[in-house]
């Protein structure tokens, strides 16, 4: 553990699938001396990705944590996946990390998934560096991924270093910073390296590039500003603090190149992650709040003798149990020591603490402020939790994750595994917050739901290979949802009389779309009491909500959740002796279920964002393909002879379109494609899921 909180960094490494983030990865490990050998995923040798499937893949499924050295410094490095099946990975990674690496596919640029990352990243308010990669590749442009990381990501992006030469013929990079050529030894895997001065035919470009670096920096630094307008010398060190502020703020995102495979550039990067992403301690105060009451704001400083606070952003299952990976925000935690999770009021016991690399773990005595660790002994604790100690409660803004679109069916393949079932399925919920499980009990079947097909699959085989279960399971189906598209007033009343007290339950409420700026349905339900004169009690408010949520969890046209409806409460009345939680819940679920109804519902699916990468030659089949699947283009563009087309495809007319993209562009295509919207089904359409 770095005793000095300055010298700590918390960083992940997130990038488009493809760009490169696991070899950036292992390169980094293999530098800090963490691996005598260095890991490749195209062989299934990389540390980072440590399960079977992702080995076998060659992609990472989930985010590896490991702790390295460089310089006087300790960095806590996340891989993170790049596949949007597993965006809930990314999302729990960023939401506890101080900075973030993006790295960028040299002859790509900004792709679709670099954008969600990006977005990702920005709503936790990560400084993010950047780091070009595969500039070896066929078609790498320097220049472009510039542009495209200004334009698509509105970024800032302010040159570290620029390459010497592209594609086959890279060698090495130029430092903008100490205005030195910076040579690669290709035999000696790219650990030793030699500076020298700038080929003469570069300097024009370099010294360019130079001023329009210290122009952008001196913006954020007084001294910095007064001698570049004077033009006298600047120190290294002047321009390292300028470029940190505004990295720091979130206003500048310093930008490193190279080649991971062909160990050019890391190193390089690992001097800008302690040269300019911040300590735990730059970050500043975190705001939480006093468990049942987010009027009382709790301030959390990154301060190792204060009163312990942490957040569980990850669960493994483990052999020997659940492994809480967490990230110390204050305090110090021991182990053997009891904890509250202040999310579920429940006190827990910390058993064990560990220091993470991958897959290995090294046991530690305890974790303090800044640390990332995983533990073991927490039971009840779940992926978003606060735990915190028992004698200071308070809790930190919790983890969002995006809902589920795709389900199917999944049933034992014997009835003896039945229970080993039920058990694996919980298992893998804790596990994973986008994954859902329910059981139908019309069918008689369980239901899984994840974000895509291939995220299905990897859970089916998790189940066999992990858990142990054989299933069977059924085709991938569309996960819907039911909205409303007029305002109605409706009452509900449930009244039953038997011997002694009865059941008294009156409400009337009001349903109407709840809608987002762009006229899309909210994926959001709204519950408001906007009762007068205690027509219904204070203390039944409650259980009228719990009802209206319960009535929404099933629609009324084919059985799945109403969605993007506010619901008011606007009346009713009570009985003295008869009215319970019991009646108003009834009660509050009659209502919801009638004023759907009377409201025209309408059937809604998820719409994709999909980005297909064909060969010129193939785009007039591939846009054909997209149009026959009700597809709108959004946006189109030419990268060489490739063609990068964006457009907007409902979830339903995508399944299989991996084998169909193969097929038709014969084996050139590759497309990525993440959830964007949910839209109201065509009428005829819906008419045939209706059925």
């Amino acid at each position: 553990m770095a005793t000095d909180l300055s010298k700590l960094r918390n960083i992940g490494i997130m990038a488009h699938i493809d760009a490169g983030k696991t070899t950036v990865s292992e390169r980094i490990l293999y530098y800090s001396g963490m691996t005598y050998k260095m890991g490749e995923v195209h062989n299934g040798t990389a540390v980072m990705d440590y399960m079977e499937e992702e080995q076998q893949r060659g992609i990472t499924i989930t985010s590896a944590a490991v702790k390295c050295p460089w310089k006087d410094c300790e960095i806590n490095l996340i891989d993170t996946p790049g596949h949007i099946d597993f965006t809930a990975e990314v999302e729990r990674s960023l939401r506890v990390l101080d900075g973030a690496v993006a790295v960028f596919d040299g002859s790509e640029g900004v792709q679709a998934q670099s954008e969600t990352v990006w977005r990702q990243g920005k709503k936790y308010g990560l400084p993010c560096l950047c780091f070009i990669n595969k500039m070896d590749k066929l078609g790498a442009d320097f220049e472009m991924c510039i542009q495209s990381i200004h334009e698509k990501l509105i970024a800032n992006p302010i040159l570290i270093q620029f390459p010497i030469g592209a594609e086959s013929s890279l060698e090495g990079l130029i430092d903008l910073v100490k205005m030195k050529a910076v040579f690669y030894n290709p035999e000696k895997l790219g650990a030793i390296y030699e500076e020298k001065e700038i080929p003469a035919e570069m300097m024009d470009e370099a010294k360019k590039k130079r001023h329009d670096t210290l122009e952008l920096a001196a913006e954020f630094d007084e001294e910095l500003m007064e001698k570049y307008i004077h033009d006298e010398p600047i120190e290294e060190e002047l321009i390292h603090r300028a470029i940190r502020k505004g990295t720091v703020k979130g206003e500048l995102n310093p930008v490193f190149v190279g080649s991971a495979l062909r160990n050019i550039g890391v190193q390089r990067l690992l001097d800008g992650v302690i040269e300019y992403l911040p300590s735990p301690m730059d970050k500043g105060d975190i705001i939480g709040h006093k468990p049942g009451d987010e009027e009382k704001e709790v301030t959390i400083k990154c301060d190792p003798s204060g009163d312990f606070v942490g957040l569980v952003f990850k669960i493994t299952s483990d052999a020997h149990g659940d492994l809480n990976f967490i990230r110390v925000y204050q305090g110090t935690l021991k182990s053997g020591s009891r904890v509250l999770d202040a999310s579920r009021d429940r006190r827990e016991n910390i058993t064990r603490i560990f220091e993470m690399r991958a897959n290995e773990r090294k046991i530690k005595d305890s974790a303090s402020a800044g640390d990332i660790v995983a533990v073991v002994g927490l039971k009840q604790t779940l992926t978003g939790d606060t735990i915190c100690d028992a004698k200071h409660p308070v809790l930190l803004p919790s983890i969002s994750f995006p809902e589920a679109v795709i389900s199917m069916s999944i049933e034992p393949a014997t009835a003896a595994e039945k229970a080993k079932l039920g058990d694996a399925l919980q298992s893998l919920k804790r596990e994973d917050p986008t994954f859902d499980c329910k059981y139908d009990a019309e069918t008689g079947q369980t239901i899984i739901s994840g974000m895509g097909e291939l995220h299905l699959e990897i859970l089916q085989h998790k189940l066999v290979r992990e858990k142990g279960v054989n299933v069977r399971v059924g085709k991938p189906r569309v996960a819907y949802k039911e909205a409303i598209t007029n305002k109605a007033e409706v009452e509900g009343k449930f009244v039953r009389q038997t011997g002694g007290h009865g059941q008294y339950g009156h409400v009337v409420i009001t349903v109407e779309p709840l809608l987002t700026d762009d006229g899309h349905w909210s994926r959001e339900i709204e519950f408001e009491n906007k009762t007068i004169g205690g027509s219904v009690p204070k203390e039944y408010i409650g259980s009228v909500e719990r009802g209206v949520r319960d009535g929404l969890s099933s629609g009324t046209l084919a059985g799945y959740p109403v969605v993007g409806i506010r619901v008011c409460l606007i009346d009713g009345s009570y009985h003295p002796v008869d009215s319970s939680d019991l009646a108003f819940e009834q009660a509050g679920s009659i209502a919801v279920v009638e004023g759907v109804r009377k409201a025209k519902p309408v059937l809604l699916e998820p719409i994709m964002r999909l980005q297909v990468v064909v060969p010129e030659s193939f785009f007039g089949v591939v846009q054909g393909s997209l149009m026959s699947k009700r597809g709108m283009i959004t946006d189109c563009e030419i990268h060489g002879n490739l063609r990068v087309i964006d457009a907007k495809v409902p979830l339903a007319e995508m399944f299989g379109y991996s084998s169909e993209i193969r097929g038709i562009t014969g084996g050139r295509g590759t497309f990525t494609m993440e959830p964007l919207s949910y839209e109201q089904v065509p009428e005829q359409i819906a008419r045939q899921i209706l059925v």
